[in-house]
């Protein structure tokens, strides 16, 4: 009993290990973020590391086409989630969800979120807390039945990214280090120049990747932007 005891705790710590951080935004301005302070964003009382719900293993990844966008999600998602990939759960959530992210219903997810207040619900690769899912949501019009799937959890993200001054980045008009600001401003596992989170110190929040693997990982999907 005690040696499968402790096979379980090491399932779960390697399940959890190297899990990361959190992110956000509002849909209907999709200018670039000013230097203003951030408003929507997905940080506070949902900050912190993530694990993967135990129920089954994490999901296997979407079909990666290589284009940019997938590459860029895949960087980022390097410091939101971890292994955990898209069933990635954030670590204080002490009742998790009744299966793992991917298999569940946006109305199981609200469900979830409804019948246990005061604690984390930040879900899935891109770690949405409820407010942000919501939004998100109802912006894009899926209806309650949707799963959460990895391609539901893609569309959502590139949302973001959109928001973020995607369109303006591409097109030259938005220097690459601004939108890594941008982006840094999303998601709370990312780092600025200094090497630490736009929100180190707030609710636990860290940069989760270095400066030199975001700024690399930039210029290896974007080479020759400024």
């Amino acid at each position: 009993m005690a040696g499968r005891l402790v096979g379980l705790v090491f399932i779960w710590l390697a399940s959890g290990a190297a899990a990361e951080l959190q992110s956000l935004f509002p849909r209907s301005a999709p200018a670039p973020v000013s230097d203003a302070a951030p408003a929507s964003l997905f940080v506070g009382a949902e900050a912190g590391l993530f694990r993967a719900v135990l129920r089954q293993p994490p999901a296997p990844t979407a079909p990666r086409a290589g284009t940019r966008i997938d590459r860029l999600l895949t960087l980022i998602a390097r410091a939101e989630a971890g292994p955990a990939d898209y069933n990635a759960v954030q670590h204080g959530a002490r009742i998790v969800p009744p299966g793992p992210p991917t298999t569940l219903t946006l109305a199981e997810i609200d469900a979830w979120i409804d019948a246990t207040p005061g604690q984390p619900h930040a879900i899935g690769r891109y770690q949405f807390i409820p407010s942000t899912l919501r939004r998100l949501v109802r912006a894009e019009g899926l209806p309650a039945h949707t799963r959460l799937t990895p391609q539901v959890q893609d569309r959502l993200a590139i949302v973001l990214l959109e928001e973020a001054g995607l369109r303006d980045f591409q097109s030259g008009a938005l220097p690459r280090a601004r939108f890594m600001h941008n982006l840094a401003r999303i998601w709370a596992g990312l780092p600025l120049p200094n090497g630490r989170s736009y929100y180190h110190g707030y609710a636990g929040n860290k940069a989760t990747m270095t400066w030199a693997t975001f700024d690399g990982g930039m210029r290896e999907i974007w080479p020759g932007t400024g």
